[in-house]
C-alpha cells in the first residue's frame, strides 16, 4: 500500500524532530547541570558579598568609632592648648621682666666662668655638703652659747673692773713696778717673735 507523499514527508519530518530532540536532550541536560552549578556559584558569591558587606560595615562602624576619638581628641587637645596659653604667656613675660636683669648678669658669668678655678667649685661643692651639718651645729651650739654670752656679758665686765682695781693695787705694792716693767718686756718679746714667726 502506498502512502501519501505529504503523510510520508510528515513522518520524516517527525522522525528528523524525534532524531533533533534526542540530540538536544543530552545538551539540554547538560545546560541545565550547567545551570544548577551557575545557581551555587552565584549563591555562594551572593553568600560572599554578604560577608564582605558585613565587614565593611563592621569597618565603617570601627572608623566611625575612631572618627569619634579622633574628635575627642582633637576637643581635648584644643583643651589643654587653650590652658596651656596662659602658662606660656606668663612666661614669656615673666621672660620679658628677666631679660634685662640676664644682660646685667651676662658680664659676671663670664668673668665667673674665666677665673673660677675647678678646685674653687670643688670646694664649694664640698661646703655645700657640709651646709645642713654646719646649720645643724651653729642651732645647736653656738645659738645657745650667744645666749649664754649675753647673760655672761655682765659678769665679765664686773671680773675687768675687779682686774683693774687688782691691777692698781698691785702698782702700789713695793717692787711691783719692777715686776710690771718685766712682764711688759717679756709680753713685747713674745709679741715680736709671734710676728717673726709669721
Amino acid at each position: 500500500m502506498l502512502i501519501p507523499r505529504p503523510v510520508a514527508s510528515l513522518a520524516d519530518l517527525g522522525r528528523r524532530v524525534i532524531v533533533d530532540v534526542a540530540g538536544i536532550l543530552p545538551r539540554t541536560t547538560m545546560l541545565l547541570t550547567q545551570a544548577e552549578f551557575l545557581i551555587i556559584r552565584v549563591n555562594q558569591l551572593v553568600d560572599s558579598i554578604e560577608v564582605t558587606r558585613s565587614a565593611a560595615d563592621a569597618e565603617i562602624l570601627r572608623i566611625d568609632a575612631t572618627n569619634t576619638q579622633a574628635d575627642a581628641l582633637v576637643i581635648r587637645g584644643a583643651g589643654l592648648v587653650a590652658s596651656i596659653e596662659p602658662t606660656i604667656d606668663r612666661g614669656l613675660r615673666m621672660f620679658d621682666e628677666f631679660a634685662p636683669i640676664l644682660d646685667r648678669l651676662k658680664p659676671i658669668a663670664d668673668r665667673l666662668s674665666r677665673t673660677i678655678d675647678p678646685d674653687e667649685v670643688e670646694a664649694i661643692v664640698q661646703l655645700l655638703d657640709h651646709l645642713p651639718d654646719l646649720v645643724d651645729r651653729i642651732e645647736t651650739d653656738v645659738l645657745p652659747m650667744m645666749v649664754t654670752l649675753r647673760s655672761v656679758g655682765p659678769d665679765v665686765h664686773d671680773l675687768l673692773d675687779i682686774t683693774r682695781e687688782l691691777n692698781a693695787m698691785l702698782g702700789k705694792l713695793p717692787g711691783m713696778g719692777r715686776v710690771r716693767k718685766r712682764i711688759d718686756e717679756q709680753q713685747e718679746i713674745d709679741a715680736a717673735q709671734d710676728g717673726a714667726q709669721r
